[in-house]
């Protein structure tokens, strides 16, 4: 039996401490193979902390019996998320701790892996010089770039690559959210190899990169460390982990000759009459050739055929993920992000209809003022519970004008902020505008927070 697996994580060139944990070994006597990759979020030592109960619950839940490998590890992830809140209702310190993950169990035994996913860290298939993205990046970038308007190398060096939608840690009772969980399975045949890494290589090397890698002769504990060593060498901005599992089993061959035989059995000889037999030597050396040609291209086909039968495609199963940012909503983001000056003209000819928000729409400027012209609705999308525009801590000043907010939880989440409102309507909302403020923790605070004043019949305020 040659090397299976084999994983390795490395701290980087820019980062201090290591948030980055991974698992490599066998399970249940051998029968499976226990891979996975765990990325740590929340700052010096949150991300650590929550690394470390996400990797000790996926070991704890996946060594003990279970029936069927899906569900088993949908269950892990239920147990490291409630493990990483109750850590963080311990102290104070690690309030916004959280970790993404990527866990595989391999099953040579009958050549299938299942897989569970959460977050931006990878899973990707390696087969015959091909490399498959398995997993898909639960982040605003990942979506642009899989739904193809972002190219490649633009996701990888575009500002926001680092939000995540979805972590362990960040909700409650996960197992009350079917669509939260990322999981699947796919045929991994003699010769397959599972590659599991954090986005400290996946930000730093594309997938020609990977695949350059990946498909040199070596151990798997070289070309673990050529990966390791090429994204540190272009920059090694995070903490970079890999974990590699193969199918060691040797590739079955097909022999030709028995294709040959089923294509080439012989035929019963029809015999004609004497006449019909009679042609020029030319005319029976085409019919002869064609006969050949036609002998070949149904071996072809066959042999085809049969290799495809042999080498099915991936086959994933994936839970339907809900609110995904629809056109609208990412020109609306865009257009604020782009945005040169201090203010902005929404046009109800360019948001036709209103515009679906399944994501906050962040504002993170000093100053703007975003005006609408026309009839332009901010309309929250089903099942999705935040804010429709999320003011950010560097805003100093922002003004809306002629803005109409429907279904929202909350419209508008000021953070301490200056925020000026004109003819802006907010139709069944339960709360307009949340107001929140940044005080010195643990320490006495005298003062007065200011108060939002509104000229408005009914509009309904909380600050938190």
């Amino acid at each position: 039996m040659n090397e299976q697996f084999f994983g390795l994580s490395d701290t980087g060139k820019q980062r201090e401490n290591n948030e980055d944990l991974f698992i490599a070994q066998q399970v249940h006597g051998g029968k499976f193979i226990l891979a996975s990759v765990i990325d740590g979020v929340g700052g010096y030592a949150g991300g650590e902390i929550a690394a470390e109960q996400a990797k000790a619950a996926i070991i704890d839940r996946a060594g003990k019996p279970f029936n069927e490998a899906i569900p088993m590890l949908a269950e892990c992830f239920y147990l490291a998320n409630e493990r990483v809140i109750a850590e963080k209702k311990r102290s104070n310190k690690y309030q916004e701790m959280s970790c993404v993950a990527t866990v595989a169990l391999a099953d040579i035994s009958t050549n299938l892996f299942y897989y569970a996913h959460v977050g931006d860290t990878r899973l990707y298939l390696f087969r015959d010089g091909s490399l498959v993205k398995i997993s898909h990046d639960q982040s605003f970038v990942g979506f642009l770039e899989e739904s193809g308007r972002l190219s490649e190398q633009a996701a990888m060096e575009h500002p926001r690559r680092n939000e995540i939608n979805k972590a362990l840690g960040f909700e409650s009772n996960l197992d009350q959210h079917a669509d939260y969980i990322e999981t699947g399975q796919s045929p991994f045949l003699p010769g397959d190899l599972l590659l599991l890494c954090s986005d400290g290589l996946s930000d730093m090397l594309s997938s020609a990169e990977i695949t350059s890698i990946l498909s040199r002769p070596g151990s798997l504990k070289e070309k673990t460390r050529l990966l390791i060593d090429m994204a540190n060498e272009k920059g090694g901005r995070d903490n970079v982990t890999v974990v590699l599992v193969q199918n060691d089993k040797t590739p079955q061959q097909y022999a030709a000759n028995k294709v040959t035989e089923s294509v080439t059995k012989p035929q019963p000889v029809v015999e004609q009459p004497e006449k019909t037999v009679i042609s020029a030597p030319v005319h029976q050396k085409k019919s002869n050739t064609a006969t050949i040609i036609f002998a070949i291209l149904a071996l072809i086909f066959l042999a085809t055929s049969i290799y495809l039968y042999k080498l099915p495609p991936v086959v994933k199963t994936i839970v339907p993920v809900k609110n995904i940012p629809g056109k609208e909503e990412i020109k609306l983001q865009q257009t604020i992000n782009n945005a040169k000056g201090r203010s902005i003209l929404l046009s109800d000819t360019t948001f036709t209809t209103p515009v679906i928000i399944s994501q906050a729409i962040v504002i993170d400027k000093d100053s703007l003022l975003l005006k609408a012209k026309g009839n332009i609705i901010l309309q929250c999308d089903t099942g999705y519970n935040g804010p429709a525009i999320i003011l950010s801590s560097k805003c100093r000043h922002i003004a809306l004008d002629s803005l109409s907010f429907t279904g929202f939880t909350i419209g508008v989440d000021v953070a301490g902020n200056i925020l000026s409102l004109k003819n802006v309507r907010f139709n069944n909302c339960k709360s307009a505008i949340r107001q929140s403020f940044t005080l010195a923790d643990k320490k006495y605070i005298s003062g007065q927070l200011p108060v939002l004043t509104f000229k408005a019949d009914s509009l309904p305020v909380k600050t938190k």
